[in-house]
């Protein structure tokens, strides 16, 4: 019985493995804006054939792998083997990839650290840290965003005028500068901003002047950001013409969509997931 019993797992752990291998991202490589650095992205496809919508994910100041392995994490590229990878996205990141894939949307992480040497991310309060000048959500990321862009509206499986942005934190942040430098011209469909940092340091102008619109998503209990400067923001963009809704989960922290034990403890980040994950396929939905 013993030999039987593993012969059968013999058997079944190479279909496991393949299984696990499939449901990972698919890895692609693409230009920034800045017509020089080649990023490494991460692409969520529907099971059924294209053309189809498609949300650029914008990571936060963590990095978009796992936390378990991306301390020993530098370079990653087409040509350097990593243990930053496909495989070890972060569980917030593969959640929200799936959970638009599974609605019949493409969904393109790119990775802006790991092709500068950093993809190891970086810790709470480092804003002012040296170390994060090149990676910046000001003058670095947005170009990331924008050759995102190019890339996907060159696929035959993407509708070119159905392609949204989201961004977490730090990538929240680059979402919105994304969208300042966008202004009156046609690009990214309507925006998704999670717990944006608002200030001065982190946005290019105090308002967000664009046709596109956007929806920002807000704990009241954010650790990290401000939600008051943030509603402020959005309340200077309405009057300057800007459709932009936001959204202040009462209660919840900063991550408050992370789907790990820790942050989803909180019932009040739960409550907030739950609702932020409606009204943001509500939004990609409407601008049909």
């Amino acid at each position: 019985m013993i030999h039987i019993l593993t012969r059968c797992l013999a058997l079944a752990l190479p279909l496991l493995i393949a299984s696990r291998a499939a449901a990972e991202p698919e890895t692609v490589y693409f230009k920034s804006a800045d017509g020089a650095t080649v990023l490494v992205g991460y692409l969520f496809k529907p099971a059924a054939p294209g053309p189809h919508g498609a949300v650029v994910m914008l990571h936060g100041r963590a990095g978009p792998y796992s936390a378990n392995v991306n301390r020993d994490c530098a370079l990653v590229s087409r040509d350097t083997p990593s243990i930053c990878n496909a495989g070890t996205l972060s569980k917030r990141h593969v959640m929200w990839g799936e959970y638009w894939a599974a609605r019949g949307y493409l969904a393109l992480l790119p990775d802006s650290f790991g092709p500068r040497g950093k993809a190891h991310g970086f810790g709470r309060f480092t804003h002012d840290a040296p170390d994060r000048d090149d990676v910046n959500e000001k003058t670095v990321r947005p170009l990331d965003a924008e050759g995102a862009l190019v890339y996907l509206r060159a696929r035959n499986d993407v509708t070119p005028s159905r392609i949204f942005l989201q961004g977490w934190s730090n990538g929240g942040s680059t979402t919105l500068n994304v969208m300042i430098r966008q202004g009156q011209r046609s690009g990214f469909r309507a925006a998704l901003a999670f717990y944006p940092g608002c200030g001065k340091e982190a946005l290019l102008k105090p308002v967000v002047t664009t046709a596109a619109p956007i929806a920002m998503f807000l704990g009241s209990d954010d650790e990290e950001v401000s939600p008051a400067i943030c509603q402020h923001v959005g309340e200077r963009s309405r009057e300057a013409g800007t459709t932009i809704d936001v959204t202040l989960y009462q209660g919840a922290t900063h991550d408050f969509d992370d789907p790990g034990e820790k942050r989803q403890s909180v019932p009040d980040n739960a409550a907030a997931k739950a609702d932020a994950m409606q009204r943001a396929i509500a939004v990609v939905e409407g601008m049909r």
